[in-house]
């Protein structure tokens, strides 16, 4: 006994449990300090950063210049590009040069590599403002950061402000390493995608000697054409290039089918099934196999003009040549149907899109354009069934469904089950801004007013009496025969 004792007294106390579990787990300032480079905090710096650059424009600006503004307030940032992109998406378009003053400040004062892809997305916000004067400062302040994306998202843009001719002249001043082959597929890609293929054509034309155009270059082109609706031009494009020895690809014969489909749409809807006929020969003639984008645009134009079982016809057709269809021509079928009032077939046609391995693209934007188009041709019932499937599939509904389906179910007269609707809205955190809706006439139930029989008077009895009898009195005269008259 008197030895245990000893023992206890000499060897140190076991450690507590709460010793242990403070020896487990770090302390709080260990803990502070190892999430301070969580996504937390670096969403709470770039939302720092667009709150920085929104006081920048404001106007009138801060006394301090945006130099001395950045650093006071973040002079210890560790800038990196995905930082330097999400300040950027979260700030406001019209921070665009305080967003170039933000780029240079992080390069020499925060030693942020000039790269590509850091003065890309500098150039992606400033140009979005069509603030295209900065961009070229910019460009001419860090030459060594132009690389290709930079260039793309530059063309890009000004092609979509409508200056091509500028986008040319780009080109034109770029240094000799940089103009090159890849460079010149995204000038022709930039403009023939905004609508300017004759520039585009002009330009290729031109730097033939220096750049010789490849298949892409030419099915880019052909495409620019028969997207603006330039059909001449775009037949014109195929010849000359068969001729060189080379063959557009599937892409742009598909687009050339397009614009014959929408031109025969324009003028004579009834003449769309020959031309395009006709068309699909001539690439059969030069060897053009269909594919599914082939099919894609067919079934597309003829459900634009509603004939939908056509449409039906070639889907169902599209194994004779190997095909299978895509995810939008599964889209386009089911509106069609749905437009058509054909709603289990439109039911049908969604369970082959999901059986077909597209059931990703059934995204919320798709459901709420079949339940558009139900409510539209006034079928409420099947919107809302459409309505419980979205929700079933795992997409949770946005304040644009909640307000037609309650807008619709209150014009229907089903009052009760907007309002249940409409609290379902509430219990999810969806805002919907209720209103008033006027009840359609077709839905409301009329009421049958009772017939009250109405008391006669003395003269009313004898009229009525003298009637009677006249009536018998004539029913024992002898009625005459109608005669044949000679003509």
């Amino acid at each position: 006994m008197w030895r245990r004792h000893l023992l206890r007294r000499l060897l140190p106390p076991p450690a507590t449990t709460a010793g242990a579990g403070s020896a487990a787990c770090p302390s709080p300032f260990l803990r502070h300090l190892s999430i301070a480079s969580t996504p937390n905090q670096s969403t709470s710096l770039a939302s720092s950063l667009a709150t920085a650059l929104a006081t920048l424009s404001t106007t009138p600006p801060p006394a301090t210049s945006p130099d001395a503004y950045f650093s006071l307030h973040f002079s210890d940032v560790r800038p990196t590009n995905a930082l330097l992109a999400e300040a950027l998406s979260l700030s406001p378009p019209a921070t665009s040069r305080a967003a170039a003053d933000l780029f240079r400040f992080l390069v020499r004062r925060r030693s942020l590599h000039p790269s590509d892809g850091a003065l890309s997305v500098v150039v992606r916000h400033l140009a979005r403002r069509r603030d295209f004067p900065a961009v070229r400062a910019l460009i001419q302040e860090f030459p060594s950061a132009l690389g290709p994306d930079t260039l793309d998202a530059y063309l890009l843009h000004l092609a979509r402000a409508g200056r091509p001719t500028d986008a040319v002249k780009v080109f034109d001043e770029l240094p000799g390493q940089l103009r090159t082959r890849e460079s010149l597929t995204s000038l022709v890609s930039s403009l023939a995608s905004e609508g300017f293929p004759s520039h585009a054509e002009r330009t290729v034309k031109k730097v033939a000697n220096e750049i010789f155009p490849d298949d892409e270059i030419c099915t880019v082109l052909i495409s620019g054409y028969a997207n603006a609706g330039k059909l001449d031009d775009a037949l014109r494009l195929i010849g000359e290039t068969r001729r060189g020895g080379f063959q557009p690809g599937l892409d742009a014969y598909n687009a050339v089918l397009d614009c014959v489909c929408w031109l025969c749409r324009k003028k004579d809807p009834l003449r769309m099934p020959v031309e395009a006929e006709k068309f699909l020969v001539d690439m059969e003639a030069n060897g053009i196999p269909r594919d599914a984008g082939t099919f894609r645009v067919l079934i597309t134009n003829f459900c634009k003009i509603r004939k939908t079982e056509d449409a039906m016809n070639l889907f169902s057709r599209m194994g004779e040549w190997g095909c299978s269809p895509d995810a939008e021509t599964y889209l386009v079928l089911i509106r069609s149907l749905y437009q058509a009032a054909r709603l289990s077939e439109g039911d049908e046609m969604m369970t082959w899109m999901r059986s077909a391995g597209f059931g990703d693209q059934l995204d919320r934007k798709a459901y709420y354009g079949f339940i558009k188009i139900l409510c539209g041709i006034e079928r409420v019932e099947h919107a809302v069934k459409v309505f419980r499937m979205m929700k079933g599939y795992g997409h949770s509904p946005g304040v644009k469904s909640y307000s037609l389906l309650i807008e619709k179910l209150t014009r229907h007269n089903l009052g009760d089950r907007a309002n249940a609707l409409f609290r379902e809205a509430v219990a999810r955190g969806v805002t919907v801004t209720p209103g008033e809706y006027k009840i359609d006439k077709r839905y409301v139930k009329a009421k049958k007013e009772k017939k009250v029989k109405k008391r006669l008077t003395l003269p009313e009895k004898m009229r009525l009496k003298s009637k009677r009898l006249y009536k018998l009195r004539m029913s024992f005269v002898k009625k005459p025969r109608r005669r044949m008259l000679r003509a």
